[in-house]
């Protein structure tokens, strides 16, 4: 049995905003899961609003931290966290400041929640890394939905460059729930 989740979840970042769930394939029972995901992208093209209790800008140390009820909104995709600390080039040209720093990674953690359009994940912890291009998610229970459709694991694991995604259990199962309504039917 394969189940197929086919509408983008983007991630937020600061200059770079998008990584697009399309498509996840998974055999009934397993403990991991691998598969190929379409529309893996990552995009510059739309304003980005960042919104936080606190900001602390540390140029020594190439990095930006937003505190308490952090909201990033770009699009149709929103990132929520408690923390989020952005990590840039030294030596780069740009500044956070300006809006134009080189980014290299976006860690966010306590209670991560991403939506983009009609699907939802949530974790703990996640990882922006915009050199090799990845994303992770990881938390005791990371949850991927799509209306009624939902994916539980413990890490995910997408690789926007090629779209594979892999969903772990860490010692216990995949668990997925399907609606046998939200198949797409051709005629």
């Amino acid at each position: 049995m394969f189940a197929t989740l086919s509408a983008p979840l983007r991630a937020a970042s600061i200059s770079v905003l998008a990584a697009s769930l399309a498509l996840i394939s998974v055999p009934a029972g397993a403990q991991q899961t691998s598969s190929r995901m379409k529309g893996m992208q990552l995009s510059n093209d739309q304003p980005i609003q960042i919104q936080s209790d606190k900001l602390e800008i540390r140029d020594q140390e190439n990095k930006a931290e937003f505190s308490g009820n952090v909201k990033v909104v770009q699009g149709t995709t929103t990132l929520q966290a408690g923390k989020m600390i952005v990590y840039y080039a030294a030596g780069g040209q740009g500044s956070v400041a300006s809006g134009d720093a080189d980014i290299e990674k976006i860690d966010v953690s306590e209670k991560v929640y991403l939506k983009s359009g009609t699907q939802e994940a949530t974790a703990d912890t996640g990882t922006f890394n915009l050199v090799n291009e990845t994303l992770l998610l990881k938390g005791e229970k990371v949850v991927l939905s799509e209306g009624k459709n939902v994916f539980v694991g413990c890490q995910l694991t997408v690789t926007m460059r090629t779209g594979e995604a892999k969903l772990d259990a860490c010692g216990g199962r995949v668990m997925i729930q399907l609606d046998p309504k939200s198949r797409k039917t051709t005629n």
